[in-house]
């Protein structure tokens, strides 16, 4: 087995001359390749300059997350991918234990390391901790975050586990199912598409698996902002979309309609707070979701193998009403 560690980058040049460094120090065991998403700054000179033996992959326009892995990954052939954000900084041997869980497991397709926040180490970060999961009606939460509530890391999450859905900021995978599935789902450009690949693999009977051994640290929110309304619009709309996808048949209306409602107070809430841009971005993304509706309902699978997706019915009152901050109390 071989493997890529395959960075996308979009007007990140300060973001490779700041993590670079790490990825390049303690990776040695794979190669490294740099896709860029049609970057408008240096990017690619300070690369070609200071980076000459690192691949660099040019996209012919900015497809966002997805579009971008989908176009660049085309011309990587190593066995194993690592798409891993421009904004993480990795750690000594964090390969090791990943490509351990690959040799062993020939049905698990996907990992992910433990991500900690590189502003405060101790810290687990937003996206994706110690593993992801998702309630009934499509809300995402991890060991070690439940919504904006992030954990310190006592070592409560050193346990490696089977998990349902393995975090984009470093989402490593096998290039054969990443090809089987087709891929990220472009039409979600960005938010939440790693949650829908994962989806995907478990209803081809594939596993995805939390690796604690292996510890990266990630800024969070360097191309996006937690607050922008964008990042709002697409997790939104996005989260409607993979439940149109892949919720069951005789479940999957019913679990939309409840959804959408849950978002409608979401977007009241947000006018309650006097942040109108992220009402009209939750308006904005159920309007995108009815024009979409006809393409993304054609890509529902013709057979439904991985039947429970969700761990809890509602992560959104067992948080803002029950209180309920930390993951080992949800079932509690």
């Amino acid at each position: 087995m071989n493997v890529a560690v395959v960075i996308l980058n979009w007007n990140g040049r300060h973001l490779l001359d700041q993590f670079l460094p790490s990825v390049v120090k303690f990776s040695q065991e794979a190669k490294i390749y740099v896709a860029d998403n049609a970057s408008t700054d240096d990017s690619i000179a300070y690369l070609e300059k200071h980076y000459p033996y690192i691949s660099i992959i040019k996209n012919a326009e900015n497809a966002g997350y997805a579009g971008g892995y989908n176009l660049a990954l085309k011309s990587v052939p190593e066995d194993i991918h690592i798409l891993l954000n421009s904004d993480v900084e990795v750690t000594e041997n964090w390969l090791v234990p990943l490509m351990e869980v690959y040799r062993n497991e020939p049905k698990t397709a996907a990992l992910q390391p433990k991500i900690l926040d590189y502003k405060e180490t101790d810290h687990f970060e937003y996206a994706g901790a110690a593993g992801g999961y998702l309630d009934k009606f499509g809300y995402p939460f991890c060991r070690g975050r439940i919504f904006q509530h992030l954990e310190e890391d006592h070592g409560q999450y050193n346990d490696d586990r089977y998990i349902f859905w393995a975090s984009g900021a470093c989402l490593a995978i096998r290039k054969n199912a990443y090809e089987e599935i087709g891929g990220l789902d472009e039409d979600f450009f960005a938010h939440q598409e790693e949650i829908d690949l994962c989806w995907r693999l478990q209803n081809k009977g594939y596993k995805i698996k939390y690796v604690s051994a292996s510890r990266i640290f990630h800024v969070g929110g360097a191309t996006l902002q937690d607050m922008n309304p964008k990042k709002t619009f697409f997790n939104f709309r996005n989260s409607l979309f993979m439940l149109l996808k892949n919720v069951e048949p005789n479940k999957v209306f019913i679990t939309i309609f409840v959804r959408m409602i849950l978002d409608g107070v979401a977007a009241f809430k947000f006018i309650f707070e006097g942040k109108f841009n992220h009402f009209f971005a939750i308006m904005d993304a159920h309007l995108s979701f009815y024009r979409h509706y006809r393409r993304i309902r054609k890509k529902r699978p013709k057979e439904f193998i991985f039947r429970k997706y969700y761990l809890i019915s509602s992560v959104v009152y067992a948080h803002f009403v029950l209180r309920k901050n930390k993951f080992s109390d949800l079932k509690k």
